[in-house]
């Protein structure tokens, strides 16, 4: 089969189209026909050697995916329509024309998508997810703040916090408010020109991509929650946090296909929608990492098959 294999760490060049051996499935996994493959910033890490998930190249990076099982397990048949994120943070392989996964870790597609916009998903919606419905709890009526809401992960999380009855307050760029109030935000504040903790205050969370975790402090009320994507792991913010008289919660995303399947059926009722900015060949692998590697992504960039 066809893969984007890299033998080398290093910049997006080292992305090549090659031929590998197709993958063969263990007791309880799928085969899935790749139709389409999302792309995040972690890939652009793993291959950069910035993050070693998967060891010394050679390797193929990618884990969102959206396909139809060819060989079936687990309640599936041949035929199904699925996606999922399989095997975070081991090595799922997925930019390329069949992946195997274990099939509690896929969900159905929903069906009002294609696989071009179900592969873009799988990672940013369950970091969402995870983050706010598992993490947070968030209930209707709650103060959400949401940081880098224009982007992959943060377009989903201010979605995800509407679908749940709260009131959300985005954090954009000016050019970028109409795409984020069209997503349902309440409120939208130019972090650009103006300082988010000057106009804001008594929230009940905070959902931070983009490292303002110190600051976000100040805007919680007692007792609020915030919560983390980047700084998951710093014990020493989640001490202050804590001493603070608030919540922390530091969230690393993992397989999860009844979220999956959750996210799904909110798609397919029009509640939670995903932009998908550029699709590119496998052949424009190295083009579409240098435009996810620019960090100013309205959505997400997928790979087709």
């Amino acid at each position: 089969m066809r893969a984007v294999l890299q033998t080398a760490f290093g910049g997006p060049e080292v992305l090549k189209v090659a031929e590998v051996d197709r993958p063969a499935p263990g007791p309880g996994e799928v085969l899935v026909r790749v139709h389409a493959a999302g792309i995040n910033p972690v890939d652009a890490l793993v291959r950069a050697g910035g993050y070693r998930l998967l060891g010394e190249p050679p390797f193929v990076v990618g884990w969102d995916v959206s396909g139809v099982v060819e060989q079936a397990a687990g309640g599936y048949q041949v035929g199904d329509e699925v996606y999922g994120m399989p095997r975070f943070p081991g090595a799922a392989n997925a930019y390329a024309e069949y992946v195997t996964a274990p099939a509690d870790e896929l969900a159905r597609k929903p069906v009002s998508l294609d696989h071009v916009h179900a592969a873009a998903l799988p990672l940013a919606v369950l970091t969402a997810w995870q983050g706010l419905v598992d993490g947070a709890e968030i209930t209707e009526g709650q103060r959400v703040l949401v940081h880098g809401a224009a982007g992959g992960v943060g377009h989903l999380a201010v979605q995800i916090a509407k679908a749940h009855g709260a009131h959300v307050i985005a954090l954009a760029s000016a050019a970028k408010h109409e795409f984020v109030r069209g997503l349902g935000a309440d409120e939208v504040v130019d972090y650009r020109s103006t300082d988010f903790t000057t106009v804001l205050g008594d929230l009940d969370v905070v959902f931070d991509s983009v490292r303002q975790s110190d600051r976000s402090l100040t805007v919680l009320r007692p007792g609020g929650t915030l919560v983390t994507i980047k700084e998951q792991t710093d014990e020493e913010l989640a001490a202050r946090v804590t001493a603070a008289g608030r919540r922390f919660v530091g969230t690393s995303v993992v397989p999860d296909g009844p979220a999956l399947a959750a996210v799904a059926a909110l798609v397919d009722q029009g509640r939670i929608r995903v932009h998908v900015s550029e699709a590119f060949t496998f052949a424009e692998a190295a083009k579409a990492h240098e435009l996810v590697e620019s960090g100013h992504t309205t959505g997400k960039i997928v790979l087709t098959v």
